[in-house]
């Protein structure tokens, strides 16, 4: 793994150089695509070994993304965006524009070590992925929640109880390891992109003890996937769009080596 300190700039000019793109990945809106735009579904591509973003579905199936289907916001340019950073990085040579979409009730998600949730304001579980969902964490799976605020707290909560009835939910503070897996964040007063600071950071540990891994990673009151997504237009401060793909790499070493 190379050094943080070696490599941190260059994310500030994966950044400045991904806006020449800009014009050829345009999206018409905030939040993914315009309003209600509806973006087709890339096919997954197949287990090879390498590491894959997923993203978690969860509800109907429409065959696409947009705004009114809450688990699909800043698909697909947040986690390409995010994957060009990691394989820049990293040695984990990831896929850099093939992402994975999948249930959690999915055979499939126990081949991949990392997924990621969004929007879980409206996250409904059946039976099944509930069940699914609670062999993948105790197996080693390694859940990031992002995008979401105020009174969607309440639903996120029931349905993670539901997952691990057992679980309590611990505030995190900047001392946590996963925060200084890669990059030395040095503060957790992090851009809000349109919520009202501060940003809170939440985690659910393995048998209810901070001294072991992470099972699920909260970002919550923040959404650092809507930096990922609008790094290439310039419409926000570079440095704020570091801090959150740093929170992100963060994470993601922390799942690959807990």
């Amino acid at each position: 793994m190379r050094r943080a300190a070696a490599t941190a700039p260059v994310i500030g000019l994966l950044v400045l150089a991904s806006m020449a793109t800009a014009l050829a990945q345009r999206r018409g809106g905030f939040g993914g695509g315009g309003r209600f735009a509806q973006i087709p579904i890339a096919p997954n591509t197949p287990y090879d070994g390498r590491f894959t973003f997923v993203r978690v579905r969860y509800g109907a199936d429409y065959g696409f993304a947009s705004q009114r289907l809450p688990w699909s916001h800043d698909y697909p340019a947040g986690e390409q965006h995010f994957m060009k950073i990691v394989d820049e990085l990293s040695l984990l040579a990831p896929h850099t524009a093939e992402t994975n979409i999948l249930t959690l009730d999915d055979p499939q998600i126990f081949k991949y070590p990392v997924a990621y949730l969004c929007e879980p304001g409206g996250w409904t579980l059946t039976e099944a992925e509930a069940l699914s969902l609670r062999s993948y964490l105790h197996k080693g799976g390694f859940m990031i929640v992002d995008d979401f605020r105020a009174q969607h707290w309440g639903n996120f909560e029931a349905q993670i109880m539901r997952v691990l009835p057992e679980a309590r939910i611990s505030d995190m503070d900047l001392a946590n390891p996963v925060f200084h897996a890669f990059f030395e964040i040095k503060t957790l007063d992090v851009p809000q992109y349109y919520d009202p600071p501060p940003a809170i950071f939440r985690a659910i540990y393995e048998d209810n003890d901070p001294a072991k891994r992470i099972l699920v990673m909260i970002n919550y009151n923040t959404d650092i996937s809507e930096f990922w997504e609008w790094s290439d237009t310039g419409l926000k401060p570079i440095d704020e769009s570091n801090e959150a793909y740093k929170l992100g790499v963060n994470y993601l070493i922390y799942g690959m080596t807990h």
